[in-house]
């Protein structure tokens, strides 16, 4: 995504940088965690597809804290007092009078302070991953022992710059490679270590528990259930200190917010500030998801000019949507010059790849391609869900003039007489668990770790181990052949979110299909 352009406001000699994204309906202002950078920030795919789907009913205002990534470094005090003035200079200069204002980690407490000490101004508050109090104190049994922040700051700032404590932001990424280079350099141009020391004696003593009863704003308050960063007892702590609040748990593990599950968190946010429900879903089915996009486009342009690009990318487009309807694939939307489609069938979904990469030949144009088959929430004009996020995924791996296939849709289209070579088993940003990904026959060299790989009809062993404490339990409850509904009732949740439980649950035991569902519930019931 082209992210926005970053500007400034000066709050006395203070100088804050700022930036707007999105052009929803409702106002919401952003105040990160413990360090942020407006540009490096949001290079990540996981960061871009967030920020993309909270700029499609917001209007959100964002902005680095003094001392932090654009703004003023020697910035003088780093208080819970300051980032309200400085939030307050910012929301001033975009001329907005009331907001939404959204806390993540650290953030939250900025959040209540703002909420609590100008009422005026905060029409609602979200907070995600927080505390009021991250110490553990006499009447404070929930919080954390301050041997143990104090250690696992130390280790923070002794390997500052580095891919370090990846593993307790985000595990459900920390493997994949772009994701670690991210977090190395979000660190080092996002703040100086000897910032982070100053924050963090600042933890030790932070404590906006008094401030909680005085928000008078509506506040939905979320949090990761095996979030081990940022335990969840100390979000529960901040919804049952403010009147009204509303607590939702959500599964996973990460603290990140842009790691994991995000159309839980998004969905739910979505509602709240909107007043109406998430994008509403007509339906939920099987499909098989194909990305593609043209390869080195900005240098082809620049080779033939901006008159000849535009002949050439309508002659693609034609191309493109002959073979989709010769396929019986559904145009989703054009991603700038690539396409996304689903299909009915993974074989016709593969074959129509092969096709508009045969077509742009004859143009002189080389592309690539992703596919995958798993449950999407299809709606109106789009398609939402992990599995168009693996899809996405599958094509980032794909070399020039490649259409690379998941595991799920080799095993699906045997006997088609498609053939495939295994290129390996990978992890892929933001998606649990490792998949097996293959070329089309004849279109890849087979690679290092491919040859390594376990043969092609092997299957790695079911992940139980990365279901959550939470999934497992749902999971015992479908073994006893309970419903949704029953499930609900029984563990006082909403129907959704044991929905939502189950969709996470299937995709990282790579099932789909209401036999293999059951199969996977009685595998559940005998190793879980």
């Amino acid at each position: 995504m082209a992210w926005a352009p970053v500007h400034y406001v000066h709050n006395g000699d203070v100088s804050i940088a700022y930036t707007v994204v999105g052009d929803g309906s409702v106002d919401v202002l952003f105040i990160g965690g413990f360090v942020s950078h407006l540009e490096i920030g949001f290079d990540l795919p996981l960061a871009q597809g967030f920020w993309e789907r909270m700029g499609s009913f917001a209007r959100v205002i964002a902005f680095d804290k003094r001392g932090m990534g654009l703004s003023d470094r020697d910035a003088g005090a780093y208080t819970l007092e300051n980032i309200v003035d400085d939030a307050l200079a910012v929301l001033n200069a975009c001329g907005v009078e009331r907001v939404v204002v959204f806390g993540v980690s650290e953030g939250g407490a900025a959040a209540t302070m703002l909420a609590a000490t100008h009422p005026e101004c905060v029409s609602a508050m979200v907070q995600y991953g927080t505390y009021a109090r991250m110490s553990r104190a006499p009447d404070y049994a929930e919080g954390i022992p301050v041997e143990v922040t104090r250690r696992f700051w130390g280790r923070m700032i002794e390997h500052w710059g580095e891919p370090v404590s990846i593993d307790d932001w985000a595990p459900s990424s920390a493997r994949d490679p772009e994701v670690r280079e991210w977090w190395a350099r979000m660190l080092r141009s996002g703040a100086s270590p000897g910032a982070m020391r100053t924050i963090g004696l600042m933890y030790e003593e932070l404590d906006v528990r008094p401030l909680l009863s005085a928000v008078s704003a509506p506040t939905l308050v979320l949090y990761r259930a095996g979030d081990a960063l940022v335990p969840p007892a100390l979000s529960r702590a901040v919804a049952r200190g403010i009147p009204g609040a509303r607590e939702v748990e959500l599964a996973g593990v990460d603290h990140l917010w842009v790691a994991g599950d995000q159309d839980a968190m998004l969905g739910a946010i979505e509602e709240f500030v909107t007043g109406r429900p998430a994008a509403a879903v007509s339906d939920r089915v099987l499909a098989t998801v194909l990305f593609n996009d043209i390869v080195r486009s900005t240098d082809r342009a620049a080779e033939v000019g901006d008159r000849r690009w535009r002949e050439l990318l309508g002659q693609y487009r034609r191309v493109t949507e002959r073979e989709l309807v010769r396929f019986r694939g559904r145009l989703v939307k054009w991603t700038g010059d690539g396409v996304l489609a689903t299909f009915d069938g993974p074989a016709r979904a593969v074959r129509c790849a092969l096709a508009i990469r045969a077509g742009a030949s004859t143009l002189g144009l080389e592309v690539r391609a992703g596919v995958h088959t798993g449950e999407c929430e299809v709606m109106a004009d789009d398609v939402a869900g992990i599995a168009v996020h693996l899809a996405a995924r599958v094509l980032a791996t794909a070399q020039p003039g490649e259409v690379i296939a998941s595991g799920t849709v080799v095993d699906l289209v045997v006997g088609s007489g498609l053939e495939f070579e295994l290129r390996g088993t990978r992890v892929l940003t933001g998606v649990p668990g490792e998949w097996r990904l293959y070329a089309t026959a004849g279109h890849a060299e087979r690679s290092a770790a491919g040859a390594a790989a376990p043969a092609a009809g092997a299957r790695p062993p079911e992940p139980m181990e990365d279901l959550s404490a939470r999934e497992r339990e749902v999971m015992r409850l479908v073994a006893e052949g309970l419903s949704n509904e029953e499930i609900a009732e029984r563990l006082v949740l909403s129907i959704r979110t044991v929905e939502r439980h189950l969709s996470n649950v299937y995709v990282k035991l790579r099932v789909s299909g209401k036999a293999a569902r059951t199969a996977a519930a009685v595998r559940f019931s005998r190793v879980g």
